[in-house]
């Protein structure tokens, strides 16, 4: 069976290949916006971001214990507290849609119950601090306010929901890896070499001078180091780049594939037809608004710029509300990731719950 598959692969690439349209402009185009957005994602996001957040990932899940994971986040802990250190946990990092997946799967794995997991999930990407400050600066007051209040309440809502529809016995999930150990390591040590290691993504964050920001996350990045040669034992430091390597091996190419898939669709989608469709704020707006935010991809920050332009060319508030819950939460890399954590089924569900209660949202506040 494995050969005919393979055989499949090869004759469906041979014909893709084959009758590929390459003289065609608006393929060229297409090609051309998939490198870019790739090559553009490489040089901004992997060194500052992804990579910073696979060592978060592989630190999580050796260090952090799993008994401390089940009595905040586990499907036995207290709803209230593990629905809103999940919803609120993320704020401080600066993270997009695949940058929060490495600490989603981390967590996921130590034991997380799949609500709060979910919770963590959507929450972190749409109220990092930095994306609030400028939703409120660029966007106004009113939006400001409806994407905090909106994203933590959905958040919290896409958790329950997911967590009422797959109910669990057990702790986590399978997560296609190979169960870690933990690593008792004295708590004077672990505390400063987490901070350094969350820190850079948060100096990441901030709008400060370039060379300030290098320069501070390089130092932070030494200390981790010299913590990781000096202070951890042999076995220690190799257990925590083994399951960094084990993440980064499930997550990274997924998400190159996604953003490639995402850039060659963009220009394929007839930018004017959904200006004028989410222009009113009904429910086919919002919907549209919900849809196009959850298949694209948008890297940390950007997705406010964006909006701008089209609240400029008449977007209605309301859509513009469902593209700012659904565009940083979902993406299409995101998507084949959660997928690989999770599964089909509770994937499509999730994706599915997204982009209707970001329609609700939108619906709601455009009529207010």
């Amino acid at each position: 069976m494995k050969e005919i598959n393979i055989l499949l692969i090869l004759i469906l690439l041979f014909l893709g290949f084959f009758f590929m349209p390459i003289t065609n402009n608006l393929f060229q185009e297409s090609l051309f916006s998939a490198v870019s957005l790739l090559h553009d994602y490489a040089r901004k996001h992997v060194l500052t971001c992804l990579v910073p957040a696979m060592f978060i990932a592989g630190a999580i899940s050796i260090f952090v214990k799993k008994d401390v994971v089940l009595k905040y986040l586990g499907c036995d802990s207290n709803k209230i507290l593990s629905y809103t250190i999940a919803s609120v946990s993320g704020s401080i990092l600066a993270v997009c849609s695949c940058t929060i997946l490495p600490l989603f799967a981390s967590i996921r794995k130590r034991g997380a119950g799949l609500g709060p997991a979910i919770t963590f999930l959507f929450s972190g990407p749409a109220i990092n601090i930095a994306a609030i400050f400028l939703t409120f600066s660029v966007l106004g007051f009113s939006i400001g306010l409806a994407r905090v209040v909106s994203a933590i309440g959905l958040s919290i809502i896409v958790g329950l929901s997911m967590a009422l529809i797959f109910r669990e016995r057990s702790e986590g999930g399978k997560l296609y890896l190979e169960e870690s150990s933990e690593i008792d390591v004295s708590s004077r040590i672990i505390i400063p070499f987490f901070f350094s290691l969350v820190m850079v993504l948060v100096v990441n964050g901030l709008s400060i001078e370039l060379p300030l920001k290098y320069v501070t996350m390089g130092i932070l990045t030494l200390v981790v180091a010299l913590i990781a040669i000096f202070i951890f034992s042999k076995e220690t430091s190799k257990s925590w780049l083994t399951e960094t390597w084990h993440f980064s091996k499930m997550l990274i190419p997924l998400l190159f594939i996604g953003v490639f898939i995402a850039g060659f669709i963009m220009p394929l989608i007839p930018q004017h037809l959904i200006e004028q469709i989410v222009g009113k704020n009904n429910l086919l707006g919002n919907l549209i608004a919900s849809l196009f935010g959850a298949f694209m991809y948008f890297s940390t920050l950007t997705e406010i710029p964006i909006l701008q332009a089209l609240i400029a060319k008449g977007m209605a508030k309301g859509p513009a509300l469902a593209l700012l819950l659904a565009g940083p939460s979902l993406s299409l890399p995101n998507m084949l990731v959660i997928r690989k954590v999770l599964g089909s089924k509770r994937t499509i569900v999730y994706v599915m719950l997204v982009i209707l209660y970001s329609t609700m949202a939108g619906l709601m506040f455009g009529n207010i």
